[in-house]
């Protein structure tokens, strides 16, 4: 082997040992961005839309009383 032929192939091996590392780091961050997409989506999701429409019935709940306020305060008014 030439010198020249010596010195690429170390620098051919790192280059194909990164390349293998990335590619599984890449494969990693697929498989880890699939697990949170389906944790939000099983979990946090349907939490936010229960507790969204527990905070709209209390807030309705509370209008309706303060609705019931004002007609009684408009009697005494006039």
């Amino acid at each position: 082997m030439s010198q020249d032929g010596s010195k690429k192939a170390p620098f051919e091996r790192i280059g194909r040992k990164l390349d293998t590392e990335f590619n599984e780091a890449a494969q990693k961050l697929d498989r880890e961005s699939e697990r949170v997409i389906s944790y939000l989506n099983d979990e946090v999701v349907p939490a936010i839309r229960n507790h969204s429409s527990k905070a709209l019935r209390i807030a309705a709940d509370q209008l309706s009383k303060l609705a019931e306020f004002m007609d009684k305060d408009k009697g005494r008014s006039s």
